[in-house]
């Protein structure tokens, strides 16, 4: 090329760079507010702890722009607001990728694994964090509390002699040194870290609770119900300090003054196994028999196999006359423990009393064979207030001692706890519905989820009418106005197909009036109109799709009349097999599949078919949700834990309830 010829191209190449580079720096500039934007209502929405909504706007700042760590991290906190220590994790993970140099994302997955008993795990994010910022104190104490549930006092020990050389008067340091000598049965040196946490910091309920285990420990009732006055005085509202305190007021001869407390605990703690529990012993004592059988019935759907409850509850049903029902108790308690001969004892009585004496005799007799062997067997004690069983103890001739913890646990402070809200709504665990057609788009306030299926939108453009199909999984409530409308439109439909000259013209009309019907509840009619539909047009996957969820909807009904629908399921397989057949790229209709094997236990393959559905749709919030209980009810929890997880990040927030029922034991 000529050089003028080429310093033309030059020219003329630098201005059409220019010319893009105006272009689209606005767009780059806009791209970058929007993202910060995101990321700034996120963290607002975080403040006003409406965190489902908070992981909406993270999840779209990540949609844009992945590599930037912040996003992850709040999203993390959000999760973690939720009871998702999993999630928070993952997301603080991913987060550390980004920029390693952050102390909080430290800080936030220490505590995330801290509740998920990951505790050495923790240990390493506190000792990574100390390098960046060594004089947090907070970050020392929790690396502390991970030591001691380690077991590795020594260590614990040494970090607190550092703690205390650098924040000498941090009355947690005493405190968390006074477990560790407590965890050493060193109860001595104990006393003394406590006094002095106590003397620094005369206000924290929880110091004078460890004292008052100290003391219930040695015996010393007295000195133990006045501390247990002061940490109730600063902590009104924990079931544990009124529960001690009743054992010591037990043991003082103040039976009123215990009941009170125990009745105070189980109003704040409703399900609390000691005080039904010692209750239900101290009313028994009391010869508040009726109430005292409330408790231990209480106690016994708790836990159905406590022989210990099970047997005070036979001596008070005895007692209060129903002997059947005694009987009942006795000889379950019997059945485990055969040479019991206390119960042997009480059992025959009451035969005797109803008149069979032919048992009474034989319970008799297996009595008289052990008292001849009675070194081989315990004797019956006498009830004496002051002995206590600790909780795993399952000797029987203490079914009359009072029970207390098999070990007093110090509730752990860690520093930036965070709590949430929404994990605590009471949420059932049952299966997401099935996707099915649907005059309303599906639709929620904190997920930007759209369904769509392309069968669906060639329905739409080939009808082109003002009534739209969509892809839904909920149905809406008709009020009256909706009703009208919709058997409105149902008639004139009716009309259309009476008036229709072809099939071809009338088909669709099928379709519309079945989607119409399912609206309404009228099942039958809809699945009429579909198999009308599909004897002219056998390959319609809508039509199968529909015809299977309006089945599904008619068998739950029936199956929740005792009606056995093993048939009919059999018939919903089949429809949507076909409709897999003709649309094998929706991942709706292997979802609805995997419900049904759902519905009858078949967890294995309802597992696969959520797979399927995810593999095709990875936006599939219920798909994730339904999986998650699915691997759940397979004894897999961790699996199903993470998939939950997701479903919460995707906006189905009730999984944060089902995770937080499900958690496990490593999660405090």
């Amino acid at each position: 090329m000529p050089s003028g010829g080429t310093q033309s191209f030059s020219r003329m190449y630098r201005k059409v760079v220019f010319f893009f580079a105006l272009l689209f720096m606005p767009l780059a500039g806009k791209a970058q507010f929007n993202t910060d934007r995101l990321v700034t209502i996120g963290r607002s929405a975080l403040y006003y702890e409406d965190y489902v909504l908070s992981i909406q706007y993270f999840n779209q700042a990540l949609s844009a722009k992945p590599y930037l760590y912040e996003p992850w991290f709040y999203r993390g906190v959000a999760k973690f607001y939720l009871d998702d220590y999993v999630g928070a994790e993952n997301d603080c993970t991913e987060a550390i990728e980004r920029n390693p140099y952050v102390v909080d994302i430290y800080e936030l997955r220490g505590i995330a694994r801290i509740r998920q008993g990951k505790y050495s795990d923790a240990i390493a994010d506190y000792t990574r964090a100390l390098k960046y910022d060594p004089e947090n104190r907070g970050l020392w104490h929790n690396r502390v509390l991970c030591r001691i549930q380690d077991k590795d006092y020594e260590r614990a020990l040494a970090e607190l002699d550092t703690m205390q050389t650098r924040w000498s008067k941090y009355a947690a340091a005493y405190s968390m040194r006074a477990e560790v000598y407590m965890l050493q049965k060193d109860t001595t040196q104990a006393i003394k870290a406590l006094d002095k946490s106590l003397e620094i910091d005369p206000y924290d309920g929880s110091t004078w609770t460890m004292r008052s285990i100290i003391s219930l420990s040695r015996r010393e009732w007295k000195e133990a119900e006045g501390y247990l006055d002061k940490a109730i005085h600063l902590l009104p509202r924990e079931a544990g300090n009124y529960i001690n305190r009743a054992l010591a007021r037990v043991n003082q001869n103040n039976l009123r003054g215990a009941m009170a407390d125990y009745d105070t605990a189980l109003d704040i703690d409703p399900n609390n196994f000691l005080g039904h529990y010692n209750r239900g012993l101290l009313r028994a004592q009391v010869g508040d028999d009726n109430r005292a059988i409330t408790d231990f019935d209480f106690v016994l759907k708790l836990e159905p196999d406590n022989l210990m409850a099970l047997f005070n509850r036979a001596l008070l049903l005895d007692r209060t006359g129903d002997l059947r029902g005694a009987i009942r108790d006795y000889s379950k308690v019997i059945d485990q423990y055969p040479n019991f001969w206390t119960g042997l004892h009480y059992r025959a009585e009451c035969y005797r009393r109803l008149g069979m004496t032919k048992q009474a005799e034989a319970d008799e007799f297996r009595i008289y064979k052990a008292q001849l062997y009675k070194s081989l067997y315990g004797i019956q004690p006498r009830l004496n207030k002051e002995q206590l069983r600790k909780r795993s103890d399952e000797d029987m001739d203490k079914y009359n001692q009072l029970v207390v913890a098999d070990e007093q646990e110090v509730e752990h402070k860690y520093e930036n706890d965070y709590r949430g809200r929404v994990q605590n709504r009471k949420v059932e665990a049952t299966f997401m519905p099935m996707f099915g057609l649907s005059f309303e788009r599906h639709h929620s306030d904190v997920m930007l989820y759209v369904a769509y299926d392309k069968q669906v939108d060639a329905f739409n453009t080939l009808l082109a009418t003002n009534r739209k199909l969509y892809v839904n999984c909920s149905q809406a409530t008709l009020d009256e106005a909706h009703s009208k409308a919709l058997f409105g439109y149902i008639d004139s439909l009716s009309v259309k197909l009476g008036s229709a000259e072809d099939a071809g013209s009338a088909s669709p009309l099928l379709i519309l009036r079945a989607v119409a019907y399912t609206a309404t509840q009228n099942f039958e009619s809809a699945i009429d109109d579909l198999s009308s539909y599909l004897q002219a047009d056998t390959t319609s996957s809508l039509a199968y799709w529909q015809r299977a969820v309006c089945q599904t909807k008619i068998n739950e009904f029936n199956a929740s009349l005792g009606t056995d629908m093993n048939m009919k399921y059999a018939n919903v397989l089949a429809d949507l097999e076909m409709a897999i057949r003709h649309n094998p790229q929706c991942a709706y209709l292997y979802y609805n599949r995997g419900n049904v094997y759902a519905a009858r236990k078949d967890y294995a393959r309802a597992i696969d078919d959520y797979t399927r559905a995810i593999a095709i749709d990875g936006k599939l919030a219920e798909a994730y949700y339904n999986r998650g209980l699915a691997y759940i009810f397979s004894q897999k929890n961790a699996e199903g834990i993470s998939d939950l997880s997701k479903a919460g990040e995707l906006g189905l927030y009730n999984a944060y309830s089902i995770i937080k029922q499900h958690s496990g034991k490593g999660q405090k």
